[in-house]
């Protein structure tokens, strides 16, 4: 006897299939879904199919916009010298959030992973060697996850863009703001050592 109707295994198995849902998330979602009224899962419906249609990479950063150039990449009060290089779009928004950088992005959609398989060929790097051609860009800020992923990916593209004679930098990390030094584990507290800056 199956544990649930067709439909419903279904829908439990697709919503299962996105990141950090798990079993018992994918069938509470699934039967709120159920016990909604047919206007809300066609809005749904229509939401998920519009991000499909409509959303796509701008040809400048990567990163996921309904125009091209996205919204940073055509606006003319960035800074178009200073260039900070992530992995996902919603990093993006998390550099956005301090409302302190102006300048453009690039996003580079994942952080290299030979276990995965995931080599400079399936990052998008090419076309930020081809913004480097025009000689605007002085700065990359290298904003990779600290991650062993994202630190490879920082070395690798520090060794392959230095050459090219613009400046790479790399975000400071260690000890976040309103944490205990007690609970720092050693690689935060080394690199929070290596960060330091006079006062």
């Amino acid at each position: 006897m199956k544990d649930f109707a067709g439909p419903l295994a279904r829908l439990i198995d697709e919503l299962k299939r996105l990141p950090g849902i798990g079993q018992k998330s994918a069938q509470r979602i699934a039967f709120h879904l159920e016990r909604s009224t047919r206007e809300d899962a066609e809005r749904l419906a229509a939401a998920i199919l519009e991000v499909k249609d409509k959303i796509g990479l701008c040809s400048v950063c990567n990163n996921l916009t309904e125009q091209d150039p996205c919204d940073y990449c055509a606006n003319p009060n960035r800074d178009p010298s200073l260039v900070c290089v992530v992995e996902t779009p919603y990093n993006v928004v998390a550099v956005e959030r301090t409302r302190e950088f102006h300048g453009l992005y690039h996003v580079l959609h994942g952080a290299l992973s030979p276990l995965q398989g995931i080599g400079p060929e399936q990052l998008k790097i090419k076309n930020l060697l081809e913004r480097l051609k025009s000689g605007e860009v002085k700065e990359l800020i290298l904003a990779t996850s600290p991650t062993v992923e994202g630190e490879a990916t920082a070395v690798y593209l520090s060794k392959l863009l230095k050459p090219l004679g613009v400046k790479v930098t790399r975000i400071a990390m260690g000890i976040p703001v309103g944490s205990e030094l007690e609970f720092a584990d050693e690689i935060t507290m080394l690199k929070a050592l290596e960060g330091r800056r006079e006062m």
